[in-house]
């Protein structure tokens, strides 16, 4: 896959730390970099490519880019832990790789310092983390995969696994709590609270199921079981219940001619419903790697291959002597004002863009499954 090749190195060429090209959301050019989950993706994904490549310029560069933000003391630029927004966790998945390969004591007090907001965070009556302090009582899928595995890692790493249970009952209470048992697929959100606008008033969830947090399920899974230690076997084998479960809920939606999946997963007949890269790519690479690290038997590896090759042959093309990946969610959630109800007319009247890293870091993951393959 030259192709790819060539468009990483394109990307890597374009970006510093104070300005990304793969960072979308910020609609103005001129404000400072933030600590962000969409740099944590795409650093996370570097730093695979490194481990399998040992090309000395993915660590340089990951190593650059992380470093501008984490001060010496291990405070980091633009993060406060009390802020309480899970995404902001994501990024600090990355710490424990660079900590190990260059030996900076301040990433390891970077750790700590996003630690720090794990300590903290609310939680709903069934013990699970609320997704922001400004979503109060609420649970997304999208927030499992921004901080339960790195809440897991540190388990593992500084704390001799003595809340592991907690991640584990985090899962189960999803599963329980935001399933439909009709189809396997999991709604998006969830409010225990069951006063936000958007929810049923009667099971507090929302009312469809999106692709990506979907995908930030699937993620969150397998990312959190390859962390967890053999002591932990039978809570492995619990989460992969889940995961094999989601997996076999997903597949009979997958797109025939392409392999890839829709915006909103159910409704792939429905106009405007489109293919969309980002949960593909997230989806392509969960199952690739499940079955690599045997979570999943090999039959299942056409699924994730053929993922990968359709949203290439779809999506990733060449304008202008510059490669463009296409067809990417710039960004969905459900908000405490009127016009994110998550409806199916939301979902599609978010934006897609190009080259924006939800959709470029899960297929560099993808990638990485492919040539481990090989």
């Amino acid at each position: 896959m030259e192709i790819l090749d060539r468009y990483i190195h394109q990307l890597l060429d374009q970006s510093t730390p104070e300005s990304p090209i793969w960072y979308k959301e910020e609609s103005d050019a001129s404000a400072p970099a933030k600590w962000n989950y969409m740099d944590g993706c795409m650093i996370k994904a570097i730093l695979e490519l490194y481990h399998i490549t040992e090309n000395s310029r993915y660590l340089e560069f990951a190593d650059h880019f992380i470093d501008h933000f984490v001060r010496e003391d291990g405070s980091i630029v633009s993060y406060d832990p009390e802020e309480y927004n899970l995404d902001n966790v994501n990024a600090g998945k990355t710490l424990f790789d660079l900590y190990k390969l260059t030996g900076k004591e301040k990433y390891r007090k970077g750790i700590d310092t996003v630690h720090s907001q794990i300590l903290g965070q609310p939680r709903t009556s069934t013990g699970n983390f609320w997704h922001k302090l400004i979503y109060p009582n609420q649970i997304w899928l999208d927030g499992l995969y921004m901080a339960l595995p790195f809440y897991m890692q540190y388990e593992v790493e500084y704390n001799d696994c003595k809340n592991c249970m907690d991640i584990i009952d985090q899962f189960k209470n999803v599963r329980q709590l935001m399933r439909e048992p009709l189809n396997g697929l999991y709604y998006h959100a969830y409010d225990d609270s069951r006063k936000m606008f958007w929810c049923d008033r009667v099971t507090g969830l929302s009312d469809n199921f999106w692709l990506r947090a979907l995908g930030w399920f699937s993620m969150a899974l397998i990312d959190t079981m390859e962390i967890m230690p053999d002591s932990l076997m039978e809570q492995r084998t619990e989460l992969n219940t889940i995961y094999r479960e989601l997996i076999d809920a997903m597949l009979p939606y997958q797109d025939e001619t392409t392999g890839m999946w829709y915006q909103v997963v159910n409704r792939g007949g429905i106009s405007p419903n489109y293919l969309e890269t980002s949960g593909s790519a997230i989806f392509a690479y969960a199952i690739m790697k499940s079955v690599r690290l045997g979570y999943l038997p090999d039959t299942y590896l056409p699924f994730g291959e053929k993922a990968f090759q359709g949203i290439c042959d779809k999506y990733l093309s060449e304008e202008n002597g510059e490669l463009q990946l296409d067809g990417i969610c710039l960004v969905a959630g459900l908000g405490n004002t009127e016009n994110r109800e998550g409806t199916f007319e939301y979902y599609m009247r978010e934006p897609i863009v190009k080259n924006e890293a939800k959709g470029i870091a899960p297929l560099i993951l993808a990638y990485i499954e492919i040539l481990m393959r090989k």
